[in-house]
């Protein structure tokens, strides 16, 4: 991602009224292999992943 492409990002994440700095954190890696293939890999220190949200209890209702 260049340099604009990521103040851009930055700037639209961070733009809602009650936003903050970390709204506009990475979430994801990007890599590539040697055959070319796309790998995205979910951060582990992304404050939101994706998927359902479990209870205490497990559930996920």
């Amino acid at each position: 991602m260049s340099d604009q492409m990521a103040d851009d990002r930055r700037d639209q994440l961070t733009s809602a009224p009650k936003a903050t700095e970390a709204d506009a954190a990475p979430r994801i890696d990007v890599s590539t292999t040697d055959a070319g293939d796309t790998h995205i890999e979910i951060r582990d220190d992304a404050a939101v992943r994706p998927g359902r949200i479990e209870d205490e209890d497990g559930s996920d209702d």
